[in-house]
């Protein structure tokens, strides 16, 4: 009998049968503003949409926030390394550049590629909530907003906060050199706020192919808020993320590859807020600077792109009636890039649009139009409507809507500066914009504030997607750099591609005091994607087909356990240059365990990463670690 047999059973009767326990209603049907920036119930809003609190984070094992993000019902992460090194967004099918991360309101994709998407600049300790909104949203977000958003809201820039003053943090050691530091803090008055915090991973890493795994991945934040009059603020935010490891195989199948790779970013955030009478302006702003230094190998000439994202977003939101609102702003980008392999480019981008949202007797319609204006481009209108209809404990939604994504500077311009290519990916300036119109319809169910089970079946009808597909020199639109015997994937408009897929979420919450607490979570989704050309893509093909994800914990007086888990099937990809594989199924476990030295201030855990030792990679050649054991100290000062 293997351990997965073991385990398995054991953890559904942990989720089953600790829900006897007297409760203390938790509500699972928070307040949200991602999906049209009016402050909603979930249920209000005819989308699904999962809500994780960040007291929530700090007991579950994970390491870093994209790992977090492996374990939410639906979401999946096809991770490169561990710990913060490199991890792609999935949903619904969606590639890493079909899924857009927002911070605090604003994006923070970056211009340069997909791949940076989950390096998010802030300490766990500033996230006051993590909302995943599934499917279209390009008619409130613009570009990248196809599979769905995820939507990161920190203490200080949220408009009202109950958080305690606190000081916390961890320390961590265990194999492969490994070494963690985490310290967070948040204090606050009737008019000031402050939350900052450092994160840092370390590791010599597992061996590779002819080198080590090594990272070194550190973020460092401090933001504040000062209440400006009784209705309004102004927030700020500086940030530093750096990230240094091995990338071998991270982006080719290729024995030559040993790469490894730097990436570096700042990233500044302002946000005004006032209300007067009915109204509320907001006024957001960012910058963002990327450096990215990358390695191939040790002969090879590194590629070094600087890339920079200047963003303002301003509304005005009016309450028209007690249930009605609308938002109306404007969304302005700059991004550009310099880089010795892409080029020197920039790109201006300007977005009115428009929001509304009308509730009645149960009923919800929010219908949005966006007018994308994209220099050398052209303009896009995006529309969408969701409706909902909730009775007692029951809530019916549905949704339409049309999205856009624009390439990044990679897929246009990759290897196009260099001397001579002999093999690899291939950018295209000739790529047009994409163009999707997403369906979905689903159903929900609430239950004591302790329960809420969701279902919903979607589509998604896309057309020139964009993907790297294998092309031959003769066939190559550029030829000037490149070598007819080499190996080479072109970034090409994929004429038409249907997602069709189903998904189940299953999320579960109870307290008794500070005696007990159960909280659990789970998603399934099955999926599938046809292409109406028979083309070998590289990413389109890499979702999951089957997706079983999901976390569960449990604390009792002093002790606690958590466990986080995923199973996924696959299309099946080997290189057999590289004698690796990207297997059709695989099963991984986190499991941890601590006790209260001191009650609710000091704690001793003991953390075991892919307790099956799993061997498994989430894209080809990238090899993720088998079983990986550490323990520590967490430490947790608060008052009122």
């Amino acid at each position: 009998m293997n351990l997965r047999s073991i385990l398995t059973p054991l953890l559904i009767a942990l989720f089953l049968g600790l829900s006897g326990v007297s409760a203390q209603e938790v509500v699972l049907d928070p307040v949200t503003i991602t999906t049209s920036l009016v402050e909603k119930r979930t249920s209000e809003t005819g989308r699904n949409i999962t809500v994780i609190r960040g007291e929530e984070l700090k007991d579950l094992p994970v390491n870093s926030i994209d790992e977090l993000l492996r374990y939410l019902p639906g979401l999946e992460i096809q991770a490169r390394g561990p710990m913060g090194s490199q991890s792609d967004i999935s949903l619904r099918g969606g590639t890493f550049q079909q899924i857009l991360v927002v911070l605090d309101g604003l994006r923070i994709n970056d211009p340069v590629t997909g791949h940076f998407s989950s390096y998010i600049p802030i300490s766990p300790s500033e996230i006051s909530r993590i909302e995943i909104l599934k499917g279209a949203s390009s008619s409130v977000y613009g570009s990248e907003a196809v599979g769905g958003v995820v939507s990161i809201v920190t203490k200080t820039f949220e408009k009202n906060v109950s958080t305690k003053n606190q000081l916390e943090g961890s320390i961590t050691g265990g194999d492969w050199g490994l070494w963690k530091a985490n310290l967070g803090g948040y204090w606050q008055n009737d008019k000031f706020a402050i939350s900052g915090g450092l994160l840092s991973n370390n590791a010599d890493g597992p061996m590779l192919r002819g080198m080590r795994g090594y990272f070194h991945n550190h973020t460092a934040s401090i933001s504040a808020r000062s209440q400006t009059n009784e209705n309004g603020h102004i927030a700020f935010r500086s940030s530093y993320d750096q990230r240094d490891f091995a990338a071998q195989n991270f982006y080719t199948v290729f024995a030559s590859d040993t790469a490894t790779e730097k990436v570096s970013s700042w990233l500044q955030q302002l946000d005004w807020r006032q209300k007067v009478g009915t109204s509320v302006f907001n006024i957001r702003t960012g910058y963002k600077k990327t450096t990215d230094h990358y390695v191939y190998n040790s002969g090879s000439t590194p590629n070094h792109n600087v890339s920079t994202l200047l963003q303002g977003l301003a509304t005005w939101q009016k309450q028209l009636a007690p249930s009605m609102d609308v938002v109306v702003g404007l969304h302005y980008q700059r991004r550009a890039i310099q880089s010795n392999d892409r080029g020197d480019h920039a790109l201006q981008q300007w977005a009115p649009f428009v929001i509304g949202s009308y509730r009645l007797h149960g009923f919800s319609i929010d219908p949005s139009v966006r007018f994308d204006w994209r220099e050398n481009i052209g303009t896009e209108v995006i529309p969408q409507l969701n409706l909902s209809y909730k009775l007692q404990n029951w809530q019916i939604r549905s949704s339409v809507g049309k999205t856009i994504r624009d390439a990044d500077f990679t897929e246009r311009f990759n290897n196009y500066n260099k001397e001579v290519v002999t093999g690899g990916s291939i950018g295209n300036p000739d790529l047009k914009a994409e163009r999707s119109v997403s369906y979905e319809v689903g159903l929900d169910w609430f239950s004591g504030g302790n329960w809420k089970v969701s279902t919903t079946y979607f589509q998604r009808h896309q057309g020139d997607v964009i993907d790297y597909v294998p092309t031959p020199w003769e066939n190559m639109p550029r030829q000037d750099n490149l070598v007819p015997s080499g190996s080479y994937a072109l970034a090409q408009n994929i004429a038409k591609v249907v997602t069709k897929g189903w998904e189940a979420d299953i999320q579960y919450q109870r307290k008794t005091g500070d005696q007990q607490r159960l909280l659990g979570m789970m998603g399934i989704t099955i999926l599938g994607s046809q292409q109406s050309l028979d083309i070998a893509s590289f990413y389109l093909s890499s979702h999951a087909k089957l997706l079983l994800n999901g976390m569960v914990h449990y604390r009792y007086k002093r002790l606690q356990l958590s466990v986080n888990g995923l199973y996924k099937v696959r299309e099946p990809r080997d290189a057999s240059g590289l004698l690796v594989q990207v297997e059709r199924s695989y099963f991984t476990l986190n499991f941890q365990t601590g006790f209260d030295l001191i009650p609710s201030r000091l704690s001793a855990y003991l953390q075991v990463d892919n307790l099956t030792d799993a061997r498994y990679s989430d894209l080809l050649g990238a090899v993720m670690p088998g079983r990986w054991v550490m323990g520590g100290i967490k430490f947790n000062f608060s008052r009122d």
